[in-house]
């Protein structure tokens, strides 16, 4: 007791009660509980060990249990850890407070997930001694109790679906997912089992992923941010079962939203926004600030567009707006912006008045709060450190200002120079101080970005009227259809007016041209949304007026014929057109850029792509069909009869003359007439393919055959032509007959003859006689001529041969060969002019000719040198 005569033990308890209900001290409530008889057991009686305070009407009430109507009111709860009296001394050692919300479950369910599972299972200190059979008990009770709490919900009874907009229990993403898992086993009907069954498979790719998300990275969570806008997009527009609420998927979305921002402040809460280094805390925050500003985006764009335009299933309330998760993005982006201002102002200042920014003293207002912490009770706090920071950092702001006057005085006459050198300083040039001292230099970018803007629409004027790619058309991209082309050409024009934009509101808006440049950038803006609606509307009354006549193509009917055979040229079409093929690739970009596409566009494209697969298929059957004939070596044609008209039976088999008519709306018999098409196709193009090989082979023989010289390699020829009929052989039971490579020119080459030059009987003469060789050269010739009589080349046996006849194709060539050998001869006679000096002395009497001529010792010498030096001379003639 205290001095005063005041329970210090009661006070603790009154002042606690009053704190947690919200009471002002001076409530008559409050005071008549000091002689409450449940308070003074609770504190007295060392058998008592609990106490309970509720709020009523009009009243508080203190009991020594539980009431079981708790679910109804707040209830807070003290109890004992030990069977004790309550005195001064060991008050806060002996009494635990708590509080119970919503009902008894959800409080143990909040205490173990959010208390004592993380500590008892994660915290290495206790989790080392905790026995392993605890921990699961204690994992086991965590998911049962939220099993408990999510069974609560009415949705549960299956009887009443309105009651699934009732989120009771949900707090996190993989309470969702793991709510339509126990759904799916609960309900008591077996559409909704089915339905949750659905809901949850498409749950799991990302289920994993938020059960780990501290494991991730801020770079994964933008990936699986990706994913996640996939997958509630799927589950949003899904048609097999009953739809997704729209309040449950808002939830989702909100709680998918402060998962993040809980992972974000996580994440950058490793690293110290002020101490760290600059590049270090900029990549951070930059990653984070993409997480925040990509999910608003995700919700901006599928609330506020995409589902606002999905017919089937309509976004009906106002678009969602994550208004935590865009707060903390920006709070992100004003650290950024403070660090940035910081570095600038650091690289810009003399040395020595850099001291003056050191960051100890520029960021000391920041020290006392955690600036991660975004939320409406540290604003006022927040907003005070950035006017302090503001005020530190002023004087340095002046510093520079003549540095960044220079800065854009150099590159003046140059606007992209110009426009540059502003995006590399915005964070100063946005400082109050230093935008009025340059004035000057944003009304000159404010001039450029207004002609920026006129040559936008100058060039959007010429390019607007004209067909993609041409000279007054859009520019065009690659495979992309002509309204989709357009509608990107001018989105791209967009978002360089939007940029433009952008920078003069962030930079320039003060000025007095601002207002005129604003309105003339959103007419253009609004000139080109209006050529982008014209160009979609142009294609919703081009493609459902084709969809209203059936000779367009564009309609694809599932009761219609699959294919059918044109008896006039003979050709199989498939009825499913390009422009079917085209109406899909048009109907998926324009979904995916954000249009609503009308119902009737929606439903045919929908049936068109139900068959797209086989239609592919079957369009590359007929492609192969109408091109088979082609394909085909003339030659070879007989040989490919048998598989071509089996082809053939299996088309006709199902035409008009059929039993049975294939339509698109019968896939089991349709995919079974596919395969067998597919079957036949194989067989006819291998055999086809097997077939030309050979053809190839033959050529690439028959050409090496050519190059052989029939009369010194007569045995090479006939191992070749003997290779050539082993193959036509391996043939003989395929109906036709084997090609007949007829068309072969002989190269005729002459045998080599030796002659020998000899001095018989006085006189110069061949040996061989001439005559004799002469005679044997014609009838070696004459030998070679009649070759192509002994050739059978590779057909059957007792046909006729068609080698007969290059005798007589040649003939007019006989008569060159023959007078070539006539000149040979005439030019082999003219040889032995050659050695008539050489044998003179041996025609005459050499005895009389010494008489006659040599007197002298002169003339014997004289004649002697003339022997010897033709004797050397004789030593260089042919042998």
């Amino acid at each position: 007791m205290l001095a005063s005569g005041r329970d210090c033990r009661k006070d603790f308890i009154i002042n606690t009660t009053s704190n947690f209900f919200g009471l002002q001290s001076s409530d008559p409530s409050l005071s008549s509980l000091n002689s409450c008889r449940e308070l003074n057991s609770f504190l007295d009686d060392g058998n008592e060990f609990l106490l309970s305070v509720q709020q009523t009407t009009s009243h508080l009430v203190m009991s020594n249990k539980i009431d079981s109507d708790v679910d109804k009111n707040k209830i807070l709860v003290f109890f004992k850890l030990r069977p004790v009296v309550i005195t001064e001394q060991n008050l806060h050692h002996n009494i635990l407070v708590s509080s119970m919300l919503d009902s008894p479950v959800s409080t143990l369910y909040q205490a173990v997930r959010q208390v004592f599972a993380p500590v008892l299972l994660k915290d290495e200190k206790w989790s080392r001694n905790f026995d392993p059979k605890l921990q699961n008990l204690l994992s086991e009770l965590e998911n049962g109790l939220g099993s408990v709490i999510r069974r609560s919900d009415p949705t549960y009874s299956g009887q009443n679906l309105r009651n699934e907009d009732d989120t009771f229990g949900i707090l996190t993403p993989s309470d969702e997912f793991q709510f339509w898992a126990e759904l799916s086993q609960a309900s008591s009907k077996s559409t909704q089992r089915e339905r949750a069954t659905y809901f949850y498979s498409l749950f799991q790719s990302i289920a994993k992923d938020y059960d780990s998300l501290d494991s991730l990275s801020l770079v994964d969570v933008l990936d699986l941010i990706d994913t996640t806008r996939d997958r509630v997009d799927d589950i949003w527009k899904q048609t097999e079962y009953d739809p997704y609420p729209e309040l449950r998927m808002q939830h989702l979305l909100d709680i998918i939203g402060a998962a993040l921002g809980r992972i974000v402040q996580k994440k950058l809460g490793s690293i110290d926004q002020w101490e760290d280094s600059f590049h270090t805390v900029k990549e951070n925050l930059r990653v984070g600030i993409s997480v925040c500003e990509q999910w608003v985006d995700v919700c901006d764009h599928l609330t506020g567009q995409l589902w606002r335009r999905y017919t089937p299933h309509q976004w009906h309330n106002d678009k969602y707006y994550p208004e935590g998760l865009d707060g903390l993005a920006k709070r992100l982006e004003e650290i950024l912006m403070i660090r940035t201002v910081h570095e600038k102002l650091v690289r810009l200042l003399p040395k020595d008045n850099k001291q003056a920014l050191s960051p100890s003293r520029v960021f000391e207002p920041f020290s006392a709060l955690n600036a991660l912490h975004y939320n409406p009770y540290t604003q006022p706090l927040w907003k005070a450190a950035v006017l302090q920071f503001d005020r530190t950092i002023a004087p340095a702001e002046q510093k520079i200002v003549s540095k960044l006057k220079a800065c854009f005085l150099d590159v003046q006459g140059n606007p992209q120079q110009l426009l540059q050198a502003f995006q590399k300083y915005k964070e100063l040039i946005k400082r109050p101080s230093i935008s009025k001292e340059l004035v000057s230099e944003r009304e000159t970018l404010l001039a450029r970005l207004l002609d920026y803007a006129k040559g936008i629409r100058t060039d959007f004027d010429n390019r607007s009227h004209g067909v993609p790619g041409e000279k007054s058309g859009p520019l065009a991209g690659r495979n992309l259809p002509e309204v989709v082309n357009n509608i990107v050409w001018v989105r791209q024009l967009t978002l360089k007016v939007d940029d433009a934009t952008k920078i003069a509101g962030s930079l320039l808006k003060d000025l007095p041209a601002h207002q005129a440049f604003e309105k003339f950038a959103g007419e253009l803006q609004e000139q080109l949304v209006t050529y982008e609606q014209d160009q979609f509307d142009d294609w919703c009354r081009e493609v459902q007026s084709g969809l209203s006549d059936p000779k367009s193509g564009m309609s694809l009917q599932a009761s219609s014929r699959v294919m059918e055979l044109d008896h006039m040229d003979g050709k199989l079409k498939i009825q499913y057109s390009d422009r079917v093929i085209s109406l899909l690739r048009e109907v998926r970009q324009l979904t995916e850029l954000g249009f609503s596409i009308p119902a009737k566009i929606h439903q045919a494209s929908k049936t068109a792509e139900k068959f797209y697969k086989q239609a592919l298929i079957l369009k590359q059957v007929a492609h192969f069909y109408n091109t088979i004939d082609e394909q085909m070596i003339p030659s070879q044609k007989p040989m490919m009869l048998n598989y071509a008209l089996a082809f053939e039976q299996i088309i006709k088999s199902k035409e008009s003359g059929g039993t049975v008519q294939i339509t698109w709306d019968n896939p089991k018999e349709l995919d079974a007439y596919i395969q067998k098409l597919q079957n036949a196709t194989e067989r006819l193009s291998t055999e086809n393919r097997k077939l030309r090989k050979w053809h190839t082979d033959f050529n690439e023989k028959v050409v090496a055959l050519m190059s052989v010289d029939l009369l010194r390699h007569q045995q090479r020829w006939k191992d070749g032509l003997q290779e050539l009929r082993a193959v036509a052989q391996g043939r003989k039971q395929t109906p036709g007959r084997a090609p007949a490579y007829h068309s072969i020119t002989v190269f005729l080459s002459c045998k080599s003859i030796n002659m020998n030059v000899a001095m018989e009987q006085g006189r110069l003469q061949f040996r061989p006689p001439f005559e004799e060789v002469r005679a044997k050269y014609f009838r070696e010739l004459k030998r070679f001529i009649s070759i192509p009589n002994q050739f059978r080349g590779v057909s059957e046996q007792g046909e006729e041969t068609i080698f007969s006849i290059m005798i007589d194709r040649n003939a007019s060539g006989f008569i060159t060969i023959f007078k070539k050998a006539e000149d040979l001869f005439r030019r082999l006679s003219t040889v032995l002019e050659k050695f008539k000096e050489w044998v003179v002395i041996g025609q005459v009497d050499i005895d009389i000719l010494i008489e006659k001529h040599l007197h002298t010792v002169e003339d014997w010498e004289r004649n002697f040198k003339a022997l010897k030096a033709k004797g050397k001379e004789s030593e260089r003639l042919p042998r």
